[in-house]
């Protein structure tokens, strides 16, 4: 699983590099998901260990990472549709098409996660 959380760690830094780049690097926020991905590239890196303990450690932080992210975007990507709509306003989609982005990347994620830990217990490797 770690290496799997390499994967998405990647997918978020392409998506906040993207969003930046692509708003004429105007907006930093746009690069939060890469922070979100270099949290997950950092602590995934540390997970690929033969050591059980640290890599049981490192996977529960990236997968709690993962939920955190996975909550603040959904929030912030409803909020941000629910203030453009109030106003009477279109929403920006290229925010709002990056925040559900990295909202579904992080809720597969935090799933595979999770199905990885049941299937580990399950098998007696725990």
């Amino acid at each position: 699983m770690a290496k799997v959380t390499l994967v998405f760690a990647a997918l978020l830094i392409a998506l906040g590099l993207v969003g930046y780049l692509g708003t004429g690097s105007v907006h930093p926020t746009a690069l939060i998901p890469t922070w979100f991905g270099l949290a997950l590239g950092v602590f995934g890196y540390l997970a690929i260990s033969p050591n059980e303990g640290r890599r049981k450690l490192f996977m529960h932080v990236n997968v709690t990472i993962g939920l955190l992210g996975f909550l603040g975007a959904a929030i912030v990507a409803v909020q941000g549709h629910v203030k453009a709509a109030s106003a009477g306003l279109p929403p920006d989609e290229i925010a709002l098409a990056s925040k559900l982005t990295m909202a579904g990347l992080m809720l597969l994620y935090v799933i595979l996660c999770v199905r990885s830990f049941i299937a580990a217990r399950r098998s007696g490797k725990v």
